[in-house]
């Protein structure tokens, strides 16, 4: 077993990776409610956490702050010829059936923190949520409420504002 610090001397995980263990975690648990949009949330929630606990990302890959809360684009492209805001989530979607076994146990573990946490919530309680916080409200400055917008939510805002909720 790799120590956490060693995790970070490796290859870090992608979010494919991490994508995929969410889908398996959730439907293997039997979690009837994994749509599009509480993925994107989940995904959100597993980054904003690590860069609050351990100051450095989970992966490497930036969310958008979009009208319906953080979306990270590539996972978004991945999808999104099959998948709309509220279509199911499946095992089907998972691109690397193996991934459980090559992430390390300390991420998987944060990982599992997080969904224990938040994979209770539905997509739109997720999403006032993320609206409610400083991230993606900074993100969005000088848009309107349903003005499309792609700005990075900035990893250090998200690091900060999510560190202070910790006290």
């Amino acid at each position: 077993m790799t120590t956490f610090a060693e995790h970070f001397n490796n290859k870090m995980a992608t979010i494919n990776q991490i994508s995929d263990y969410v889908i398996f975690r959730c439907k293997a648990e039997g979690d009837t409610d994994l749509s599009a949009l509480k993925h994107q949330k989940l995904l959100y929630y597993i980054q904003a956490w690590h860069l609050a606990f351990y100051q450095k990302p989970a992966f490497e890959a930036d969310f958008q702050a979009w009208i319906h809360g953080p979306v990270n684009r590539e996972i978004y492209e991945l999808y999104k010829d099959k998948k709309y805001l509220y279509s199911e989530m499946n095992l089907e979607d998972i691109t690397d059936t193996g991934v459980a076994e090559k992430l390390e146990d300390e991420l998987k573990l944060h990982i599992d923190t997080i969904l224990d946490g938040y994979a209770k919530f539905s997509a739109t309680q997720l999403e006032i949520m993320t609206h409610q916080e400083e991230p993606w409200i900074e993100a969005r400055k000088g848009f309107a409420p349903n003005q499309r917008c792609e700005n990075i939510i900035n990893n250090e805002t998200m690091q900060k504002y999510y560190a202070a909720r910790l006290n």
